[in-house]
C-alpha cells in the first residue's frame, strides 16, 4: 500500500524517534512513504530548499495519491491537521497516534468521521504495533472487495 506518513516538522520534534520507527515498520511492511523523510532528524534543511508552493503542490497529490494516512500527533501542527482533513474529505482511512499524556487537539480526538482511527500509545513499540495492526487490517478489508 502507499502510506502518506504526517508529523509534526516546525511545531516540534519531541516524537522524532517514535516517527522514525513508525517510517521503519510501514516500509518493513512493504508500504511505499513518500514523505518518510519527515522522519529524518534533517527533514527542515531538506523541505527549506523546496518552495512553499511546490510543497503544498506535492503534499496534496501525495495524499490524493495514497491508500491512508498515518499521522502522529502528539505535537501540535497545523500541516498535519490540514492533512488529516483532507484525507479524510477524499474519503482516505486515517491513522493518528499519539504518546499517552499528551493534549491533543478535541477536533481529532472528538471526530467521529468513519475512517478515523485514534490511538494513544505509552512506548515506541506500542506506537507500531498499533499501525501494524492498523495496515493489516486495511490490507484484510482490501482482500475482500
Amino acid at each position: 500500500m502507499n502510506i502518506y506518513f504526517s508529523c509534526s516538522i516546525t511545531g516540534g520534534r519531541a516524537e522524532e524517534a517514535t516517527y522514525q520507527a513508525i517510517v521503519k515498520e510501514l516500509e518493513s511492511g512493504g508500504h511505499e512513504v513518500p514523505t518518510a523523510h519527515l522522519s529524518s532528524p534533517q527533514v527542515m534543511e531538506m523541505e527549506d530548499v523546496v518552495d512553499a508552493v511546490e510543497i503544498f503542490g506535492r503534499d496534496m497529490a501525495w495524499i490524493r495519491g495514497c491508500d491512508a494516512v498515518v499521522a502522529e500527533v502528539s505535537s501540535p501542527s497545523h500541516g498535519v491537521g490540514y492533512e488529516i482533513a483532507y484525507a479524510l474529505s477524499l474519503g482516505k482511512p486515517v491513522f493518528c497516534c499519539h504518546k499517552n499524556g499528551k493534549r491533543v487537539s478535541k477536533i481529532i480526538t472528538g471526530n467521529t468521521t468513519p475512517g478515523l482511527t485514534v490511538v494513544g500509545y505509552a512506548t515506541d513499540e506500542e506506537a507500531v504495533d498499533a499501525v501494524r495492526q492498523f495496515t493489516t487490517r486495511l490490507e484484510d478489508q482490501s482482500k475482500h472487495t
